[in-house]
């Protein structure tokens, strides 16, 4: 029982002390909060598309060869241009929740709107829109007039209208080959030809309004799962956190050792009648009893503050136990290498941020094309074998998935604690 009273005693000086308890909980909290509040607003739900003010100058005098069926356009609508044709899939009814339509009476007025900021969007039809459409040599163009400051609504418009112009562009297309390809007499099936494919078009662009109107409907109503920006983001982020700085509190806490020997407290345990190898290893359960309070802790609280799901439990304990047998392991040895705690202060920086952000590859490059080639990489240090796992957990992995991270943590916490405890016992046994 020594050995646990002299663990405790231990645990309890380190965590009164204000500074330990803010490296431990508050720093990997503080981190993980700064990245919460940037992303938490649209992985809980609140995103929507913005509606966008359009001003629609349609300029268009029509074609002598432009015809297009009524049936094209819900309710009927009349469409005697090309640029009626325009105005009328800008005022369906699939867009009304996307776009709010004015007209004007010129191109000037149009373009005066937006800079007044009256509209976020101004769609000028130029004149000779349906007669260069009608004219197999020439391309209709409109021209696109927008607020420079403004991105999101604007971008849906330009979609909208340039999945419109492709559909057109088709039609002249499939025209032009059916007229090169068929004979005189079946010329007059030009025009079925060219209703199939106006009516694909349209077609085409109802559908891309339906998949931002589910989009926006959503991104407003949907609950945050485990797919959502929260998990991919956030929760990967405090797992990173929270094994950065388990392996920073398993060295500064082993390092508690080193500084009872310089303070000559430790030879004075050495002198009472409890063995050395018992104060020793009450010295080590305090370092791995210490990392184990902050693990727990800090998924606990990551839970509550956060709202991370850490995935099944039992498979999230058996990793975070590997975790903290490998900091608190990789402590132990570390700090059997030092001579003193100065020489500690100034290894501490250099090896634990090297090696923690070696280990946060795969997080950092999370997305990326070369995500899975970074994740190996991270997996030659100890905590990208946390850190892999604890993801792994997150998104779902099965206990064939996890075992393997988990028993890459046992290897490395035992090389580590082996040669670790095997110096400290040559130099104080």
């Amino acid at each position: 029982m020594k050995i646990l009273d002299i663990a405790l005693k231990d645990l309890t000086r380190s965590f009164r002390s204000a500074f330990a308890l803010v490296f431990m909980f508050g720093l990997p909290l503080l981190m993980t909060g700064m990245f919460y509040f940037m992303f938490g607003n649209t992985s809980s739900g609140d995103l929507q598309l913005p509606r966008t003010t359009v001003i629609v100058a349609n300029l268009d005098a029509g074609g002598p060869r432009f015809q297009v069926s009524d049936k094209s356009f819900p309710g009927g609508k009349k469409t005697r241009t090309l640029g009626e044709m325009v105005v009328n899939v800008l005022e369906s009814d699939e867009l009304a929740k996307l776009v709010q339509i004015s007209t004007a009476p010129s191109a000037e007025l149009a373009r005066a709107a937006v800079d007044g900021q009256k509209a976020q969007v101004a769609v000028i039809i130029p004149p000779d829109f349906s007669k260069t459409f009608a004219d197999a040599n020439q391309q209709s163009t409109i021209e696109f007039y927008q607020d420079p400051t403004l991105t999101i609504g604007p971008e849906i418009i330009r979609s909208i209208l340039n999945r419109f112009m492709d559909g057109m562009a088709g039609v002249k297309i499939a025209l032009n080959v059916y007229l090169d390809e068929a004979s005189p007499n079946d010329a007059i099936l030009a025009g079925p030809v060219i209703q199939q494919y106006l009516d694909s078009s349209l077609t085409q662009t109802r559908d891309l309004a339906a998949a931002l109107l589910d989009t926006r409907s959503s991104t407003a109503v949907a609950a945050p799962k485990q797919d959502s920006l929260l998990a991919q983001i956030v929760g990967p982020i405090m797992a990173g956190m929270l094994v950065f700085y388990a392996f920073q509190t398993g060295a500064s806490t082993a390092q508690s050792i080193i500084k009872e020997e310089e303070e000559r407290t430790l030879p004075r345990l050495f002198t009472t009648p409890t063995p050395r190898t018992v104060i020793l290893s009450g010295k080590f359960l305090s370092v791995f009893l210490t990392v184990f309070v902050q693990v727990i802790v800090l998924l606990v609280a990551a839970h509550v503050i956060f709202r991370i799901e850490w995935g099944d439990l039992p498979l999230v304990g058996l990793t975070a136990l590997g975790a903290v047998f490998c900091a608190a392991s990789f402590g132990i040895c570390f700090n059997s290498f030092l001579k003193n705690s100065r020489q500690g202060s100034s290894l501490f920086g250099v090896v634990l941020t090297l090696t923690g952000m070696l280990g946060m590859l795969s997080i950092i490059a999370s997305g990326s094309s070369t995500a899975a080639q970074i994740g190996v990489v991270s997996l030659f240090v100890p905590q990208g074998w946390a850190v892999e796992g604890l993801a792994a957990v997150m998104h779902g992995a099965r206990f064939a998935e996890t075992i393997p991270y988990v028993l890459g943590l046992v290897v490395w916490g035992s090389v580590f604690f082996v040669v670790g405890i095997w110096r400290f016992n040559r130099r104080y046994v």
